[in-house]
């Protein structure tokens, strides 16, 4: 079947996602933005079609890939009207529902809504997608099919979307404030910068890929370097004490939060 893929917005995601698409089974892909320039730089880098027209873009392809703010997401959806009629709509808005998003467009338009995170410019994003009550399995495994080029994608129910957003969708801004901590550390126990950016950044990778490929809780993963007496248990207890796990559980519960209350505004 000939699929093509309309991509709204060519930011960091929409631009992520054109990297990922070009390499699934999509016979054509059209990128549109209000940012000229933006858009030349995307057709320069990937070769494909490029337009400032909303509407050209629905017309002319079948999967309709939203990724623009959520405080404008309306507004575009009801200039696309009933063009989207018969077409697949993903969205990434983060915190609007695909109820919302139903309400607007033209009945029956199955939707797909995603939340992947800033790692799909490197092809390694964290994605939870969930479906609209007009998407079907298939709708669902077109929409995998190209987030998987970027990255592991899981299916949620949408109740847990904004905890998604919390946890994964803003869990990048967690990760790069460690690393910039670790660093400065490293530099203060005497290292070089690009020494201890480089361990570490390998000590990151390489404990994520534990948990990744060994299954084994984290806490069990930590005992593995906690021993009697040692460094690791010394500065797990230092820790503790600034209250570590708590302020990452208290920033995720946060992110949740406003989540929801982009959901929340947006339907006022």
């Amino acid at each position: 079947m000939r699929r093509t893929l309309g991509v709204i917005g060519s930011g960091n995601m929409g631009t992520s996602f054109i990297k990922g698409a070009i390499q699934s089974n999509l016979d054509k892909i059209v990128a549109s933005d209000v940012d000229e320039e933006n858009l030349k730089e995307i057709q320069k880098a990937f070769g494909i079609e490029i337009t400032t027209d909303n509407k050209k873009v629905v017309k002319d392809c079948d999967v309709i890939f939203l990724a623009v703010k959520p405080q404008i997401l309306e507004r575009i959806l009801v200039e696309m009207g009933e063009e989207l009629a018969g077409k697949l709509v993903i969205s990434v808005a983060a915190g609007v529902s695909t109820s919302f998003i139903e309400s607007i467009i033209p009945k029956g338009t199955p939707v797909i809504r995603a939340m992947p995170n800033v790692a799909a410019m490197v092809g390694e994003a964290a994605i939870a997608l969930t479906k609209g009550k007009n998407a079907q399995q298939e709708h669902y495994d077109i929409a995998k099919e190209i987030f998987e080029k970027v990255g592991v994608v899981v299916e949620v129910e949408e109740s847990l979307m904004d905890g998604v957003t919390g946890l994964s969708g803003t869990g990048p801004l967690f990760i790069f404030m460690m690393v910039e901590a670790l660093s400065d550390a490293g530099v203060k126990v005497g290292l070089s910068r690009k020494t201890s950016d480089i361990l570490v950044a390998q000590t990151l990778y390489g404990s994520s890929k534990m948990v990744k490929e060994l299954g084994r809780h984290p806490g069990a993963l930590r005992d593995l370097v906690t021993s009697p007496g040692g460094t690791a248990i010394s500065a797990l207890h230092s820790l503790e004490k600034s209250g570590f796990k708590a302020a990452l559980m208290e920033a995720v519960e946060v992110a949740a939060k406003k989540s929801s209350e982009l959901g929340t505004n947006i339907l006022k």
